[in-house]
């Protein structure tokens, strides 16, 4: 019997453990698909201690989060609409986490049936989609005092502190001899720097206010029902915590609005696509008018400009310290990573009055 075989067995599923599956494709934690004999299936996740330090704390924002948001989930919600979150499963024990044998932390939650993710936008209809659910999670949550969170990844979308480690790790004597691609990465950071203050400066003057954030909005995280083909649930609630709804937005237009994706072969093929951004704007901008601020809108131009500038400083940093942090499966993969988000960031630049266009409706 597998390992996260005996690990599914020890949470109480309503049903005898059958089988257990790899799920997804997460490049933080192991993820794992259970279904037991009553037909029912449920997600299996051992967080990434290496990431999460202290993942006892992941498990009690996502139970604050749910709590909060089970409540208020079918307030105001369209005629023909339905939103899902997942409920968390004990163990046998009580308790909403096991620990395996090597001092992994494992928790069960309920699968979503009935739903696929997409790795890319493929209509405009699905773009109006994710900016509704998007726009329908920070509704659900701007009332959540952040307090009530704990800071779980501390620095998280702190851009000036992965400058100032990528500052660290470029300085390694190592990389003084860099190919051709490195030098345009080290080059690009060094010419852009600046973005990092940007945001942080904002909410260090008030003109920001932390939130409870979902912290990592990239498209394959928003459910869509198979039916319908409505976007129905966004989940890997990991890293919520509290920050600025700016990262989730800035975040999710930058994985939606690249038709490419995120490895494409061909980098010449990444763009942002401005169709895209303005059906997800219609959707997003129509669930969160009643509180988003002045200053909340003059900042989501930024919002855009920065996320994936401050993905590529991640994957190239992650790349010059040695591929410690995100998954990778060949050596080189974090740099090509990098150069997708920096090939982003400067169209985005290229579009910028277009952009600040649709925002401003």
């Amino acid at each position: 019997m597998s390992p996260e075989q005996n690990i599914a067995r020890l949470f109480d599923l309503g049903g005898r453990v059958l089988h257990v599956e790899p799920h997804g494709h997460g490049l933080i934690n192991d993820t794992f698909v259970v279904t037991t004999d009553d037909n029912h299936k449920a997600i299996l996740q051992r967080l990434n201690r290496h990431v999460f330090p202290r993942p006892e704390l992941i498990n009690e924002n996502l139970r604050t989060l749910l709590n909060h948001m089970q409540s208020r989930q079918a307030q105001n919600l369209p005629a023909g609409r339905e939103w899902k979150m997942p409920v968390m499963f004990r163990t046998h024990e009580g308790k909403y986490f096991a620990v395996g044998s090597d001092g992994g932390l494992w928790r069960a939650m309920s699968f979503i049936e009935g739903t696929r993710t997409f790795d890319t936008i493929t209509d405009m209809t699905q773009a109006e989609e994710v900016g509704f659910a998007l726009g329908r999670f920070h509704a659900l949550v701007h009332d959540l005092d952040p307090a009530q969170l704990y800071e779980t990844l501390p620095g998280f979308h702190n851009a000036p502190g992965y400058f100032a480690r990528f500052l660290r790790a470029s300085a390694r004597p190592q990389h003084a001899a860099a190919n051709q691609e490195l030098l345009y990465c080290l080059q690009f950071v060094e010419t852009r720097w600046n973005l990092t203050r940007v945001l942080e400066t904002a909410r260090r003057e008030g003109k920001l206010a932390a939130r409870a954030i979902h912290g990592d909005t990239k498209l394959n995280n928003f459910l869509f029902d198979i039916n319908s083909g409505k976007a129905v649930s966004l989940i890997d609630l990991d890293t919520v915590q509290p920050g600025l709804i700016h990262y989730d937005f800035g975040d999710c237009l930058r994985s939606c609005a690249n038709p490419a994706g995120e490895s494409p072969a061909d980098i010449s093929t990444v763009r942002f696509d401005l169709d895209i951004s303005r059906a997800f704007l219609k959707s997003y901008l129509a669930e969160t008018r009643g509180f988003l601020t002045a200053n909340d809108y003059d900042y989501l131009y930024d919002a855009i400009h920065l996320i994936p500038f401050e993905l590529g400083l991640r994957f190239l940093t992650d790349h010059l310290e040695g591929d410690n942090y995100f998954k990778s499966e060949w050596r080189g993969q974090n740099l090509h990573r990098a150069m997708v988000q920096f090939r982003l960031t400067e169209n985005i630049e290229h579009n910028e009055r277009a952009i600040k266009s649709l925002v401003a409706g």
